[in-house]
């Protein structure tokens, strides 16, 4: 079994709410939050899966677990989740789901491109000022937001997604500093390549990468152990940071175009 670092659940718990979790790195958070003896509340719209990680969890590491099937890109969903966990001590909110086709922008229906805004940007920010709001008043606890590597520099075939992931990353470290002297932790994580059935989406071949890509237990891992120290942003991986630090931003920007632009079929 992966190994799972250790986060404070007095501080982080009794409960935290995962956004995204019915695949790739969502079920990683649920699970090393599981094994620190976390309760979750798994968010997804896939209720099936949702239901068979939390058997999975509570049976392995004796936490309470409850799923919530849930579109994000909808604007009222707020009001599902103050109903559903208003009786529940939440001190850890990770911000995860997210969404991107790679494509021509133009070609791009606006409905699609609008829902993918909502959940990339819209659903963080909603979510961070309702849980913001709740764990201030406990005292202590977390937040956590999974942004993008590169978002920043802008994704060519991919621009909508990654400026809806910039405003993610620009969010936290506005937050960061507020939050610091209500003693909440708030922590934004870039991922680069991370192992999960993505990568194939992104058009990227394992086979053909010069790297291995991030390991999805290594990536969380690394994430909570950003979050414990209130790091204000993490990119996990070495690789990935020296990647990040070397590499100019209009190259770097060719070549996540010159990707994406193959995986789209785009001509």
């Amino acid at each position: 079994m992966n190994s799972a670092t250790q986060i404070d659940k007095t501080k982080f718990g009794p409960w935290a709410f995962v956004t995204g979790a019915s695949s790739g790195i969502g079920v990683e958070f649920a699970r090393q939050l599981a094994a620190n003896g976390i309760n979750l509340v798994l968010v997804a719209r896939r209720l099936t899966l949702l239901n068979e990680l939390g058997t999975k969890l509570t049976k392995e590491y004796g936490i309470r677990n409850k799923s919530i099937a849930l579109d994000l890109s909808q604007e009222s969903f707020i009001d599902r989740v103050d109903e559903e966990t208003k009786d529940l001590d939440i001190g850890l909110l990770v911000s995860n789901a997210g969404a991107g086709h790679p494509g021509r922008f133009l070609d791009q229906n606006i409905d699609d491109l609008r829902s993918i805004f909502r959940l990339n940007a819209l659903s963080p920010l909603a979510l961070t000022h309702y849980f913001g709001n709740r764990i201030v008043k406990r005292g202590r606890g977390g937040v956590l937001l999974v942004g993008a590597m590169g978002a920043v520099n802008g994704m060519p075939f991919m621009a909508n997604a990654g400026a809806s992931k910039s405003y993610v990353h620009s969010l936290g470290r506005g937050l960061h500093s507020e939050f610091l002297d209500k003693g909440i932790h708030l922590t934004v994580l870039a991922p680069g390549l991370i192992d999960t059935p993505v990568l194939e989406k992104l058009g990227v071949k394992r086979e053909t990468l010069p790297f291995k890509p991030l390991p999805v237990d290594q990536f969380v891992r690394e994430g909570l152990q950003a979050l414990s120290v209130n790091k204000m942003e993490a990119i996990p991986g070495r690789l990935f940071r020296i990647m990040n630090r070397l590499i100019p931003t209009r190259v770097s920007r060719r070549m996540t175009g010159e990707r994406l632009k193959a995986a789209s079929g785009a001509k």
